[in-house]
């Protein structure tokens, strides 16, 4: 509900129930509120995980951000929106805490509730981090089928960013596992493809995997 008419609408509302006796409009307002609070509650808490990412300074409002959205997403009944916010949800013990386990029951439901809806966004990123899970937990070959469906559902949607984040995944796979040669074959096809989208920041991932898997 963009703009001005969730404002003009929930003040719609406010008056039907306030002066008009109106019960049933305080449960429309809720949902038209719920439908606006939800993807701003989502969007704050990634421009807060993009922080972390920065500056590694934790924020415990990130979580409670997520937590909210997934809440509200549910129930609005949007599947694709509670899948999302179940992923971030995950994403904060994971990345921010360091804790997995935490994190998986969360990515396969978003992974799940993403698929019912043919979210295939929220798809790769949450088999994305199923498979850093696998990874951590020595589970090498299911998290190498994980983190290459993860680039192939980026390549059948066009997002090529994510498609080459996937690619220095991998290629850091393949060099924990003794396999140079194809990590570099890897980090080869993610600059290619980091350079053709403009990923900035994916290029300096594929340098920064070159140097390490040199020095490893």
């Amino acid at each position: 509900m963009p703009g001005q008419d969730w404002i003009e609408r929930s003040g719609e509302l406010f008056e039907a129930a306030m002066f008009g006796g109106d019960t049933s409009a305080l449960d429309r307002s809720d949902d038209v509120l719920d439908s606006v609070e939800a993807p701003l509650s989502l969007a704050r808490g990634k421009v807060l995980h993009v922080r972390f990412l920065n500056d590694r300074e934790e924020d415990g409002r990130e979580l409670v951000l997520f937590e909210r959205a997934a809440e509200l997403y549910a129930r609005l009944g949007n599947a694709s929106g509670e899948a999302d916010a179940l992923f971030w949800v995950g994403c904060w013990h994971q990345v921010v805490k360091g804790d997995g386990a935490t994190g998986r029951p969360y990515f396969e439901r978003s992974y799940a509730l993403a698929k019912s809806v043919d979210d295939r966004m929220t798809m790769s990123y949450a088999i994305r981090h199923l498979g850093f899970a696998d990874k951590d937990a020595g589970r090498f070959e299911e998290a190498r089928r994980r983190l290459t469906e993860s680039v192939a559902l980026r390549r059948e949607i066009g997002f090529r960013p994510g498609e080459a984040a996937g690619l220095v995944a991998l290629a850091y796979l393949a060099a924990e596992t003794g396999d140079p040669s194809a990590a570099i074959r890897h980090l080869d096809e993610a600059r290619s493809v980091a350079e053709s989208c403009g990923a900035k920041a994916v290029s300096g991932w594929v340098e920064q995997a070159r140097t390490h898997i040199r020095a490893a």
